[in-house]
């Protein structure tokens, strides 16, 4: 295929600006405190991370086409279920377009954890959205935990249990 020169260094300005942006924030670190954040949940209710002070949060970020999100939704589902009395919240923020709200909303009407909508919500502290699913925990005082920009994309009832617990338990 024949690029014309313009054409050529036009892709390569594109593709020299697309490594150059970070693929997290800067200031999102395990062990520092999480940028504050906005939640557009499905039912209409916003939520920031302020209100969440007190309560452990697993934040799931996940698209209707994405095979490994929908994989990994009864894991979350079942974990919450067991530890939502201990304080655990979990989010599942869609990064779907607006012409898959319908098939979002009927998705998360299986699962009793809070489904929102991510672009709507105000995530930027937590940098780019390079892949799905990224999950991240958050403890009770706010702290980043995980940290789904980095390590296995996935999460299992195993991991939840592993990461997820002793934040749990620390009060």
């Amino acid at each position: 295929m024949f690029i014309r020169p313009p054409a050529k260094l036009l892709a390569l300005a594109a593709l020299l600006l697309l490594t150059a942006l970070p693929a997290r924030s800067a200031s999102l670190e395990v062990g520092q405190p999480v940028p504050p954040f906005v939640l557009h949940a499905l039912d209409g209710q916003t939520i920031s991370s302020a209100q969440l002070q007190g309560q452990v949060v697993v934040l799931n970020l996940w698209a209707t086409w994405c095979s490994y999100c929908r994989e990994e939704m009864p894991a979350l589902q079942n974990y919450y279920l067991r530890h939502q009395q201990q304080g655990l919240q979990v989010f599942a923020v869609s990064m779907d377009e607006a012409s898959e709200d319908q098939n979002v909303r009927a998705i998360m009407q299986q699962f009793a954890y809070t489904g929102a909508v991510g672009r709507d919500s105000k995530l930027a502290g937590f940098g780019r959205i390079w892949r799905l699913p990224m999950t991240f925990v958050i403890d009770r005082q706010g702290i980043l935990r995980r940290d789904g920009s980095v390590g296995s994309p996935t999460v299992d009832e195993k991991v939840l249990e592993a990461e997820v617990t002793p934040w749990l338990q620390a009060k």
